[in-house]
Protein backbone atom coordinates (compact mmCIF):
# COMPACT_ATOMS: atom_id res chain seq x y z
CA UNK A 1 0.00 0.00 0.00
CA UNK A 2 1.38 3.44 -0.86
CA UNK A 3 0.78 6.34 1.43
CA UNK A 4 0.27 9.72 -0.22
CA UNK A 5 2.04 12.39 1.76
CA UNK A 6 -0.62 14.34 2.96
CA UNK A 7 -1.99 11.30 4.43
CA UNK A 8 1.35 10.74 5.88
CA UNK A 9 2.48 13.64 7.44
CA UNK A 10 -1.50 13.20 8.97
CA UNK A 11 -0.30 10.38 11.16
CA UNK A 12 2.54 12.24 12.66
CA UNK A 13 0.19 15.16 13.83
CA UNK A 14 -1.02 14.08 17.49
CA UNK A 15 -2.92 16.80 19.37
CA UNK A 16 -1.60 15.93 22.77
CA UNK A 17 -3.67 16.86 25.74
CA UNK A 18 -1.63 15.71 28.61
CA UNK A 19 -0.43 12.63 27.09
CA UNK A 20 -3.24 11.53 25.50
CA UNK A 21 -3.83 11.49 21.83
CA UNK A 22 -6.84 13.55 20.72
CA UNK A 23 -5.85 13.36 16.94
CA UNK A 24 -4.55 10.47 15.04
CA UNK A 25 -4.18 9.54 11.66
CA UNK A 26 -7.83 10.98 10.80
CA UNK A 27 -6.04 14.25 9.91
CA UNK A 28 -6.35 17.94 11.81
CA UNK A 29 -9.48 18.95 9.72
CA UNK A 30 -11.17 15.93 11.67
CA UNK A 31 -9.63 16.70 15.05
CA UNK A 32 -11.21 20.28 15.66
CA UNK A 33 -14.61 18.65 17.58
CA UNK A 34 -12.03 16.53 19.79
CA UNK A 35 -9.89 20.04 20.19
CA UNK A 36 -13.26 22.02 21.68
CA UNK A 37 -14.34 19.01 23.87
CA UNK A 38 -13.29 20.53 26.81
CA UNK A 39 -14.45 23.65 25.84
CA UNK A 40 -15.33 25.69 29.54
CA UNK A 41 -17.00 28.25 28.23
CA UNK A 42 -16.76 32.00 26.55
CA UNK A 43 -12.69 32.61 26.69
CA UNK A 44 -11.54 34.06 30.24
CA UNK A 45 -11.62 31.76 32.60
CA UNK A 46 -12.51 28.70 30.66
CA UNK A 47 -9.51 28.84 27.94
CA UNK A 48 -6.69 26.51 28.96
CA UNK A 49 -3.22 27.45 26.71
CA UNK A 50 -1.46 24.22 25.44
CA UNK A 51 1.01 24.71 28.25
CA UNK A 52 -1.23 24.56 30.68
CA UNK A 53 -3.50 21.35 29.11
CA UNK A 54 0.55 19.98 29.21
CA UNK A 55 1.02 20.93 32.96
CA UNK A 56 -2.25 19.60 34.00
CA UNK A 57 -1.73 16.42 32.48
CA UNK A 58 1.78 15.99 34.39
CA UNK A 59 3.89 16.70 31.27
CA UNK A 60 3.67 12.92 30.49
CA UNK A 61 4.03 13.72 26.46
CA UNK A 62 7.73 14.83 27.56
CA UNK A 63 8.42 11.94 29.84
CA UNK A 64 11.49 10.19 29.82
CA UNK A 65 13.07 13.01 26.95
CA UNK A 66 15.82 15.62 27.20
CA UNK A 67 13.87 18.90 26.52
CA UNK A 68 14.71 21.94 24.62
CA UNK A 69 12.41 24.83 24.83
CA UNK A 70 12.09 27.54 21.69
CA UNK A 71 9.98 30.74 23.43
CA UNK A 72 10.74 34.31 24.70
CA UNK A 73 9.34 36.30 26.91
CA UNK A 74 5.55 35.65 25.70
CA UNK A 75 6.03 31.93 27.08
CA UNK A 76 3.97 32.62 30.62
CA UNK A 77 1.38 31.09 32.57
CA UNK A 78 -1.55 33.12 33.58
CA UNK A 79 -0.32 34.08 36.74
CA UNK A 80 2.58 35.60 34.54
CA UNK A 81 5.36 32.89 35.69
CA UNK A 82 8.16 31.81 32.62
CA UNK A 83 7.35 28.41 31.61
CA UNK A 84 11.28 27.90 31.35
CA UNK A 85 10.78 28.62 35.12
CA UNK A 86 8.12 26.56 36.11
CA UNK A 87 9.59 23.37 34.25
CA UNK A 88 13.03 24.20 35.30
CA UNK A 89 11.41 23.96 38.90
CA UNK A 90 9.46 20.56 38.31
CA UNK A 91 11.22 16.69 38.34
CA UNK A 92 8.61 15.55 36.17
CA UNK A 93 10.50 17.78 33.07
CA UNK A 94 14.00 16.97 32.02
CA UNK A 95 14.38 20.15 30.59
CA UNK A 96 18.29 20.79 29.58
CA UNK A 97 17.91 23.76 26.51
CA UNK A 98 16.58 26.78 26.08
CA UNK A 99 16.23 28.09 22.42
CA UNK A 100 15.94 31.86 21.82
CA UNK A 101 14.39 33.68 18.62
CA UNK A 102 14.65 37.41 17.51
CA UNK A 103 14.41 39.82 20.15
CA UNK A 104 16.05 36.65 22.28
CA UNK A 105 15.03 33.94 25.22
CA UNK A 106 14.84 37.36 27.80
CA UNK A 107 13.81 39.78 25.00
CA UNK A 108 16.46 42.49 25.84
CA UNK A 109 17.30 42.62 21.52
CA UNK A 110 15.62 45.22 19.31
CA UNK A 111 14.42 44.48 15.68
CA UNK A 112 16.94 42.39 13.66
CA UNK A 113 18.83 41.59 16.84
CA UNK A 114 19.51 38.58 19.06
CA UNK A 115 20.77 37.66 22.77
CA UNK A 116 23.81 35.01 21.03
CA UNK A 117 24.31 31.94 23.17
CA UNK A 118 25.01 32.66 26.97
CA UNK A 119 23.79 30.34 30.48
CA UNK A 120 20.45 32.19 31.76
CA UNK A 121 21.57 33.34 35.36
CA UNK A 122 17.87 32.42 36.50
CA UNK A 123 18.10 28.82 36.03
CA UNK A 124 21.71 27.95 34.63
CA UNK A 125 19.90 26.60 31.24
CA UNK A 126 21.87 27.04 28.19
CA UNK A 127 20.21 29.75 26.16
CA UNK A 128 21.36 28.99 22.71
CA UNK A 129 20.59 31.34 19.40
CA UNK A 130 18.37 30.39 16.56
CA UNK A 131 18.12 33.60 14.64
CA UNK A 132 18.86 33.84 11.03
CA UNK A 133 19.87 30.05 11.27
CA UNK A 134 18.15 27.39 9.59
CA UNK A 135 18.55 24.09 7.66
CA UNK A 136 21.75 21.80 8.65
CA UNK A 137 23.46 24.98 10.62
CA UNK A 138 20.33 25.01 12.77
CA UNK A 139 20.00 21.40 13.34
CA UNK A 140 23.57 20.76 14.20
CA UNK A 141 22.92 23.39 16.92
CA UNK A 142 19.36 20.83 18.29
CA UNK A 143 22.47 18.25 18.08
CA UNK A 144 25.10 19.95 20.10
CA UNK A 145 22.32 21.05 22.58
CA UNK A 146 21.38 17.18 23.40
CA UNK A 147 18.12 17.71 23.58
CA UNK A 148 15.70 14.99 22.61
CA UNK A 149 12.43 16.93 21.96
CA UNK A 150 12.11 20.16 20.86
CA UNK A 151 9.12 22.49 22.29
CA UNK A 152 7.92 25.82 20.73
CA UNK A 153 5.78 28.23 23.03
CA UNK A 154 5.34 31.43 21.35
CA UNK A 155 2.76 34.47 21.14
CA UNK A 156 2.25 35.29 17.31
CA UNK A 157 0.32 38.26 16.53
CA UNK A 158 -1.01 36.82 13.15
CA UNK A 159 0.84 38.77 10.28
CA UNK A 160 3.48 36.76 7.69
CA UNK A 161 6.12 39.08 8.11
CA UNK A 162 6.27 38.66 11.93
CA UNK A 163 9.45 36.55 12.09
CA UNK A 164 8.54 33.89 15.16
CA UNK A 165 5.95 31.94 12.92
CA UNK A 166 9.26 31.33 10.48
CA UNK A 167 11.11 30.56 13.29
CA UNK A 168 8.77 28.08 13.85
CA UNK A 169 9.31 26.74 10.40
CA UNK A 170 12.91 26.90 10.87
CA UNK A 171 13.33 24.96 14.02
CA UNK A 172 10.59 22.06 12.93
CA UNK A 173 12.99 21.76 9.49
CA UNK A 174 15.86 21.39 11.66
CA UNK A 175 14.60 19.20 14.21
CA UNK A 176 13.80 16.90 11.33
CA UNK A 177 17.38 17.02 10.25
CA UNK A 178 18.10 16.32 13.21
CA UNK A 179 16.09 13.39 14.31
CA UNK A 180 14.17 15.08 16.86
CA UNK A 181 10.09 15.17 17.86
CA UNK A 182 8.73 18.85 17.86
CA UNK A 183 6.14 19.98 19.99
CA UNK A 184 4.39 22.82 19.75
CA UNK A 185 2.30 24.63 22.20
CA UNK A 186 -0.91 26.63 21.50
CA UNK A 187 -2.05 29.93 22.05
CA UNK A 188 -4.67 32.35 20.63
CA UNK A 189 -4.38 34.28 17.67
CA UNK A 190 -4.63 37.74 19.59
CA UNK A 191 -6.56 39.42 16.50
CA UNK A 192 -8.79 36.22 15.60
CA UNK A 193 -8.75 33.84 13.72
CA UNK A 194 -11.85 34.61 11.55
CA UNK A 195 -10.48 35.25 8.02
CA UNK A 196 -7.26 34.95 5.67
CA UNK A 197 -6.44 38.11 4.28
CA UNK A 198 -4.13 40.11 2.53
CA UNK A 199 -1.80 39.05 -0.83
CA UNK A 200 -0.19 35.64 -0.71
CA UNK A 201 3.63 35.26 -0.98
CA UNK A 202 5.21 34.46 -4.32
CA UNK A 203 7.96 31.94 -3.42
CA UNK A 204 10.80 34.34 -5.58
CA UNK A 205 10.09 36.73 -2.84
CA UNK A 206 10.49 34.40 0.22
CA UNK A 207 12.96 35.46 3.27
CA UNK A 208 12.79 35.87 7.04
CA UNK A 209 9.97 37.82 6.90
CA UNK A 210 8.09 34.94 4.65
CA UNK A 211 9.60 31.61 4.22
CA UNK A 212 5.98 30.55 2.23
CA UNK A 213 2.90 31.59 0.61
CA UNK A 214 0.69 31.89 2.87
CA UNK A 215 -1.94 35.05 3.25
CA UNK A 216 -0.62 37.90 5.09
CA UNK A 217 -2.91 38.14 7.70
CA UNK A 218 -3.04 34.34 7.73
CA UNK A 219 -5.39 33.89 11.14
CA UNK A 220 -4.46 31.26 12.37
CA UNK A 221 -2.98 29.71 15.53
CA UNK A 222 0.40 28.35 15.40
CA UNK A 223 -0.39 24.85 16.20
CA UNK A 224 -2.43 25.27 13.22
CA UNK A 225 0.38 26.88 11.40
CA UNK A 226 2.66 24.08 12.53
CA UNK A 227 0.33 21.50 10.72
CA UNK A 228 0.28 23.60 7.63
CA UNK A 229 4.11 23.96 7.66
CA UNK A 230 4.15 19.70 8.14
CA UNK A 231 2.28 18.68 5.29
CA UNK A 232 2.30 21.79 2.92
CA UNK A 233 5.57 22.72 2.71
CA UNK A 234 8.45 20.91 4.62
CA UNK A 235 10.74 19.20 2.02
CA UNK A 236 10.14 16.02 4.96
CA UNK A 237 7.94 15.33 7.77
CA UNK A 238 8.97 16.11 11.45
CA UNK A 239 7.66 13.93 13.75
CA UNK A 240 5.14 16.59 15.13
CA UNK A 241 2.79 16.73 18.15
CA UNK A 242 0.45 19.80 18.88
CA UNK A 243 -0.83 20.77 22.13
CA UNK A 244 -4.21 22.52 21.87
CA UNK A 245 -5.66 25.12 23.37
CA UNK A 246 -9.51 24.48 24.72
CA UNK A 247 -11.89 27.62 25.21
CA UNK A 248 -10.72 29.70 22.86
CA UNK A 249 -13.24 30.04 19.89
CA UNK A 250 -11.45 31.88 16.39
CA UNK A 251 -13.76 34.84 16.63
CA UNK A 252 -12.19 36.01 20.28
CA UNK A 253 -9.80 39.02 19.95
CA UNK A 254 -7.35 38.36 23.09
CA UNK A 255 -9.02 40.24 25.55
CA UNK A 256 -11.49 37.23 26.13
CA UNK A 257 -8.98 35.15 26.45
CA UNK A 258 -8.26 36.19 30.41
CA UNK A 259 -4.40 35.93 29.79
CA UNK A 260 -1.83 38.46 30.58
CA UNK A 261 -0.14 40.47 27.47
CA UNK A 262 3.47 40.61 27.10
CA UNK A 263 4.72 42.29 24.35
CA UNK A 264 6.47 39.78 21.76
CA UNK A 265 9.06 41.85 20.61
CA UNK A 266 9.72 45.89 21.97
CA UNK A 267 7.66 47.22 19.38
CA UNK A 268 4.43 45.25 20.21
CA UNK A 269 3.16 46.95 23.04
CA UNK A 270 -0.38 45.80 22.94
CA UNK A 271 -3.32 43.93 21.66
CA UNK A 272 -4.63 47.11 19.43
CA UNK A 273 -0.97 47.49 17.99
CA UNK A 274 -1.22 43.85 17.13
CA UNK A 275 -4.70 44.70 15.97
CA UNK A 276 -3.29 46.91 12.78
CA UNK A 277 -0.01 45.54 12.31
CA UNK A 278 -0.22 43.28 9.36
CA UNK A 279 -1.33 46.39 6.98
CA UNK A 280 0.25 49.19 8.83
CA UNK A 281 3.83 47.32 8.49
CA UNK A 282 4.04 47.95 4.94
CA UNK A 283 5.19 51.25 5.90
CA UNK A 284 8.64 49.74 6.68
CA UNK A 285 9.12 49.41 3.12
CA UNK A 286 8.71 53.04 2.73
CA UNK A 287 10.34 56.14 3.69
CA UNK A 288 7.38 57.19 6.53
CA UNK A 289 7.83 56.49 9.81
CA UNK A 290 5.47 53.06 10.73
CA UNK A 291 6.10 54.57 14.28
CA UNK A 292 8.94 53.06 16.04
CA UNK A 293 10.15 54.97 18.59
CA UNK A 294 6.92 55.84 19.70
CA UNK A 295 4.38 54.22 22.47
CA UNK A 296 2.17 53.81 19.83
CA UNK A 297 4.11 51.87 16.71
CA UNK A 298 2.32 50.83 13.89
CA UNK A 299 -0.47 52.90 14.87
CA UNK A 300 1.20 56.18 14.08
CA UNK A 301 2.54 56.82 10.72
CA UNK A 302 4.07 59.92 9.27
CA UNK A 303 6.83 61.79 7.61
CA UNK A 304 8.28 65.50 7.53
CA UNK A 305 6.11 67.19 5.59
CA UNK A 306 2.48 65.73 5.59
CA UNK A 307 0.17 67.32 6.76
CA UNK A 308 -3.80 67.22 7.87
CA UNK A 309 -4.94 66.44 4.31
CA UNK A 310 -3.62 62.92 4.75
CA UNK A 311 -5.76 62.09 7.38
CA UNK A 312 -8.71 63.59 5.99
CA UNK A 313 -7.77 61.83 2.73
CA UNK A 314 -8.01 58.47 4.42
CA UNK A 315 -11.12 59.30 6.40
CA UNK A 316 -12.95 60.08 2.82
CA UNK A 317 -11.82 56.20 1.58
CA UNK A 318 -14.55 55.38 3.81
CA UNK A 319 -12.29 52.50 5.11
CA UNK A 320 -15.40 49.93 8.10
CA UNK A 321 -14.35 50.36 11.61
CA UNK A 322 -11.36 52.81 11.65
CA UNK A 323 -10.96 56.36 11.69
CA UNK A 324 -7.68 58.15 11.36
CA UNK A 325 -6.99 61.57 13.47
CA UNK A 326 -4.35 63.92 12.33
CA UNK A 327 -0.95 63.74 14.36
CA UNK A 328 2.23 64.86 14.91
CA UNK A 329 5.01 62.87 17.00
CA UNK A 330 8.79 62.83 17.16
CA UNK A 331 10.07 59.20 17.22
CA UNK A 332 13.02 58.18 19.76
CA UNK A 333 14.88 55.88 17.27
CA UNK A 334 14.60 54.98 14.04
CA UNK A 335 13.34 56.82 11.18
CA UNK A 336 12.92 60.29 12.02
CA UNK A 337 14.77 60.18 15.34
CA UNK A 338 14.18 63.57 17.67
CA UNK A 339 12.81 64.87 14.52
CA UNK A 340 9.30 66.16 14.35
CA UNK A 341 6.86 64.51 11.74
CA UNK A 342 3.18 64.64 10.89
CA UNK A 343 0.74 62.35 10.03
CA UNK A 344 -2.03 60.28 10.96
CA UNK A 345 -3.24 58.08 14.10
CA UNK A 346 -5.27 55.00 13.60
CA UNK A 347 -8.51 54.50 16.28
CA UNK A 348 -10.20 51.28 15.70
CA UNK A 349 -13.94 51.72 16.53
CA UNK A 350 -15.18 48.39 15.38
CA UNK A 351 -12.63 45.08 15.52
CA UNK A 352 -15.29 43.05 14.00
CA UNK A 353 -15.13 45.14 10.88
CA UNK A 354 -12.22 46.76 10.56
CA UNK A 355 -9.85 44.80 7.52
CA UNK A 356 -5.79 45.66 8.97
CA UNK A 357 -4.71 45.10 5.13
CA UNK A 358 -7.08 46.32 3.30
CA UNK A 359 -6.58 49.80 5.64
CA UNK A 360 -2.94 49.58 4.98
CA UNK A 361 -3.30 49.29 1.25
CA UNK A 362 -5.27 52.65 1.69
CA UNK A 363 -3.22 54.36 3.88
CA UNK A 364 -0.42 53.75 1.43
CA UNK A 365 -2.36 55.04 -1.75
CA UNK A 366 -3.64 58.13 0.25
CA UNK A 367 -0.07 58.71 1.44
CA UNK A 368 1.05 58.57 -2.13
CA UNK A 369 -1.16 61.20 -3.60
CA UNK A 370 -0.66 63.33 -0.34
CA UNK A 371 2.68 63.94 -0.31
CA UNK A 372 5.05 64.38 -3.12
CA UNK A 373 7.94 63.29 -0.67
CA UNK A 374 6.52 59.63 -0.93
CA UNK A 375 9.31 56.83 -1.84
CA UNK A 376 9.90 53.26 -1.87
CA UNK A 377 12.66 52.25 0.06
CA UNK A 378 15.21 51.35 -2.17
CA UNK A 379 16.10 47.67 -1.39
CA UNK A 380 12.37 47.50 -2.59
CA UNK A 381 11.16 46.05 1.14
CA UNK A 382 7.92 46.33 0.24
CA UNK A 383 8.28 43.39 -1.79
CA UNK A 384 9.18 40.80 0.58
CA UNK A 385 6.48 42.34 2.97
CA UNK A 386 3.37 42.09 -0.02
CA UNK A 387 5.06 38.87 -0.90
CA UNK A 388 5.54 40.39 -4.91
CA UNK A 389 6.13 43.09 -6.67
CA UNK A 390 2.09 44.17 -7.15
CA UNK A 391 1.03 46.16 -4.85
CA UNK A 392 4.56 48.62 -5.66
CA UNK A 393 3.86 48.71 -9.29
CA UNK A 394 0.02 48.89 -8.81
CA UNK A 395 0.47 52.07 -6.91
CA UNK A 396 2.98 53.14 -9.01
CA UNK A 397 0.70 53.09 -11.68
CA UNK A 398 -2.09 54.73 -9.77
CA UNK A 399 -4.06 52.13 -8.62
CA UNK A 400 -7.14 52.70 -6.40
CA UNK A 401 -7.73 50.67 -3.11
CA UNK A 402 -10.08 48.02 -4.85
CA UNK A 403 -8.01 47.51 -7.92
CA UNK A 404 -5.08 46.27 -5.83
CA UNK A 405 -6.83 44.48 -3.31
CA UNK A 406 -9.18 42.80 -5.77
CA UNK A 407 -5.69 41.54 -7.83
CA UNK A 408 -5.14 39.41 -5.16
CA UNK A 409 -8.43 37.82 -4.45
CA UNK A 410 -8.35 34.90 -6.58
CA UNK A 411 -4.50 33.78 -4.77
CA UNK A 412 -6.56 34.68 -1.64
CA UNK A 413 -9.37 32.13 -2.25
CA UNK A 414 -7.19 29.29 -2.90
CA UNK A 415 -4.69 30.03 0.65
CA UNK A 416 -8.09 29.39 2.29
CA UNK A 417 -9.28 26.46 0.76
CA UNK A 418 -5.80 25.15 1.77
CA UNK A 419 -5.89 26.95 5.10
CA UNK A 420 -8.98 25.38 5.85
CA UNK A 421 -7.69 21.92 6.27
CA UNK A 422 -5.52 22.78 9.48
CA UNK A 423 -7.75 24.66 11.12
CA UNK A 424 -8.29 23.22 14.95
CA UNK A 425 -11.11 25.37 16.71
CA UNK A 426 -14.59 26.81 15.80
Amino acid sequence: MTLSRRNLLATTAAVAAGGTAAATAAGPAQAAPEAQAAHAGHGGRGLRTGFERLADGGYAALAGQKVGVVTNPTGITRDVRHIVDVMHADDRVDLTAVFGPEHGFRGTAQAGGSEGRYDDPATGLPVYDTYLKSGQPLADVFTASGVDTVVFDIQDVGARFYTYIWTLFDCMEAAGLAGKRFVVLDRPNPVTGRAALGPVLHKEFASFVGRQPIAQAHGMTVAELALLFNHEFLPAPVPLETVTMTGWRRSEFYDASGLPWVPPSPNMPTPECALVYSGTCLFEGTNLSEGRGTTRPFELLGAEGIDGGWAAAANEAGLPGVRFREAYFAPSFSKFQGKTVGGVQLHVHDRAAFDPVRTGIALLVTAKRCWDGFAWRADHAIDRLSGSARVRTMIDAGADTDEVVDAWERELAAFRRTRRQYLLYR
